[in-house]
């Protein structure tokens, strides 16, 4: 077996590009409620404009890991980093346009709608080509931790992107700032990748496979989401992340409202709670998982159980300093459950399956995001009941990892064969767009 080593200057390189997406994509959520507010867009449709690029980044993760194999790994990592620069910098000017009003507030919504969606459309090239490169570079005993350092990108960027945004938001540019810096550092980083990382070859047509990846069903196999094996996963995987998505779309608009101030002067209060957040997550993630050494079993109720808590506190939550606290435990309990269910719906079948479970745990980490802009509608009219929505659906999954028998026994019954390999998958997290 080939046990190559990765160059560290090449991982480091591939790590900054994912990061510098993160970055982004976290910076531009912590900034988007303020924006909203300032221009006057209605919260739901600004929660809406993540949601189309969600939608766009599940359907083409898997068209453009696809066309990697055709065209090979740097082309579609450059082009997934300039379709992000692009992005970014059309939505920053955008923005500018609202905030000086230029054009009618609907025509910013739109504007601002399609310059994202390019994110979600192109942008998503890069994330499944990185992940190519590095598999295809490393053997066996490097790969996973490789990979696991891989995903930590995106946990340090969900600290650095709302911590940065403040940063950008300079007298002339104001609340398109951020994004204009943040299309910056993506072009930076594109350059570096197209100076140097090494070319890699394409593989020859007669190797490619000629079905694209589906995560319905293929020749000879069942459709996955009947799979007895791994529906309960995507059950419980689709509605926790869909309330980790309801928590943090509304958390900049409820601390606007807490403390009855502007939106320019409420994104470093909505920045430090986003960090917050991010903070308590990763502490999950490195450190109280391999601390416990605990089970995906264990990770699921743990993390329903303080999320669901913790969601009933935000919703009568009656200062800012409650709120932050709250978003930290319930970030803590999202760091739990998210590697819990991606790592039992992985561990659960076997090796040469694990393509299709991983993309049917990236599908749901995405289209959960179309149901936002529901959430924050429910927000406006009564700013308590996304929460208490929350803490019912939280509470219904505890009883639904306690009864079902798939849940209940989740880790325990990995393939022999499997075990060395899919260990890291424990304390490792798929992410969210």
């Amino acid at each position: 077996m080939n046990e190559q080593k990765l160059p560290k200057r090449i991982f480091a390189l591939l790590f900054s590009a994912s990061i510098v997406v993160a970055i982004g994509n976290t910076g531009l959520l912590s900034v988007l409620p303020a924006i909203g507010r300032q221009i006057g867009i209605p919260d739901p449709m600004v929660a809406a404009i993540f949601s189309l690029s969600a939608l766009l980044w599940a359907v083409g993760s898997p068209f453009w890991a696809r066309q990697s194999d055709i065209w090979g790994r740097k082309p579609m990592i450059l082009l997934g980093l300039g379709g992000f620069t692009l992005s970014m910098t059309l939505c920053g000017l955008v923005v500018t346009a609202g905030l000086h009003h230029w054009a009618p507030v609907m025509a910013i919504f739109v504007m601002f709608l399609l310059a994202r969606a390019i994110f979600g459309m192109i942008g998503s090239a890069s994330n499944p080509a990185i992940q190519a490169y590095v598999a295809e570079r490393t053997g066996r005993g490097e790969r996973t931790q490789a990979m696991a350092g891989l995903a930590s990108a995106f946990g340090l960027g969900t600290i650095v992107g709302p911590a940065l945004a403040p940063l950008f938001v300079l007298p002339i540019v104001t609340l398109a700032g951020p994004l204009y810096g943040f299309a910056l550092l993506a072009f930076i980083a594109l350059l570096a990748v197209l100076k140097y990382l090494p070319n890699d070859e394409p593989k020859p047509v007669a190797k490619r496979e000629k079905k694209p990846f589906s995560l319905f069903a293929r020749s000879g196999e069942a459709p996955l989401w009947r799979d007895p094996r791994l529906l309960p996963f995507l059950i419980f995987g689709f509605m926790a992340a869909l309330c980790q998505t309801v928590q943090t779309q509304t958390l900049g608009f409820m601390i606007i409202d807490k403390l009855h101030v502007s939106p320019l002067q409420a994104q470093g209060f909505t920045a430090v709670a986003m960090m917050a957040g991010a903070a308590a997550g990763l502490l999950a993630q490195w450190s109280l998982i391999r601390m416990f050494n605990m089970s995906p079993r264990d990770l699921m109720r743990w993390g329903v159980a303080l999320a669901c808590g913790a969601n009933l506190v935000t919703a009568f939550a009656p200062t800012y300093s409650v709120v932050v606290i709250a978003f930290a435990v319930a970030s803590l309990g999202y760091g739990f459950l998210r590697p819990g269910f991606t790592a039992g719906a992985s561990l659960s079948v076997h090796m040469h399956e694990q393509a299709r479970a991983a993309g049917a745990i990236g599908a749901i980490n995405g289209l959960n995001v179309i149901f936002a802009p529901f959430f924050v509608w429910l927000y406006e009219a009564v700013h308590p009941a996304p929460f208490l929505l929350n803490a019912v659906i939280l509470g219904g999954l505890l009883a639904y990892a306690l009864k079902n028998a798939v849940l209940r026994e989740a880790g325990s019954k990995a393939p022999p064969e499997d075990e060395a390999t899919l260990a890291m998958l424990e304390r490792s997290d798929e992410g969210g767009v």
